[in-house]
Order: C-alpha cells, then sequence, then structure tokens
C-alpha cells in the first residue's frame, strides 16, 4: 500500500518553495499548483507533515495525507499532533 501526499495551492511558486527548503534541492515542477508523492513507509509522511505545518506561515498552500485508500486528511496546526500519534500507534514498526 502506498501512503500519500498532497499539496495544493492557489498560488504559483508556493509549493515549489516549500519543497526547495524540504529537500535542500531545486525544484522545477510542470503543475505548479499541485504536488504528490507516494511513500512505502508511513513513518516518512511525518517528516514532511511536521515541516510543512512548521513552516505553515511561510507558504500559500494546504496539505493533506492518505493513510487509506481515496480517504485524505487535511493536515493543520490543529490536528497534527493527533495525527502523527495515530500513524505510530497505527504504525508502531
Amino acid at each position: 500500500m502506498a501512503y500519500t501526499i498532497k499539496i495544493y495551492s492557489e498560488k504559483e511558486g508556493e509549493i515549489e518553495k516549500f519543497l526547495r527548503l524540504f529537500y535542500q534541492n531545486n525544484f522545477e515542477l510542470s503543475d505548479k499548483l499541485f504536488w504528490k508523492k507516494e511513500f512505502d513507509d508511513p513513518a516518512k509522511i511525518i517528516d514532511i507533515i511536521s515541516a510543512f505545518i512548521d513552516n505553515k506561515d511561510k507558504f500559500n498552500a494546504n496539505i493533506w495525507t492518505s493513510l487509506d485508500k481515496d480517504v485524505f486528511i487535511c493536515v493543520t496546526e490543529n490536528n497534527i499532533n493527533e495525527l502523527i500519534k495515530y500513524i505510530y500507534e497505527r504504525f508502531p514498526y
């Protein structure tokens, strides 16, 4: 099963700006308003959602994650701690 992250923005360049910061690499996206990445390990999602929320004030974008097929959760400052706890409890390896 793949675990998914999606980032949406209404302003061009915002997603690239975040990805450059996170990966410390130059990013050029063909779709300037949407980015999607799938992970084999759900714990890898925690790194990117944490970095995104920690820097949320720097980007005009939203991040969503999926741990189950076709079910997406919008990650916010209000739910990130519970989401991280849930991921570690559900996938304890």
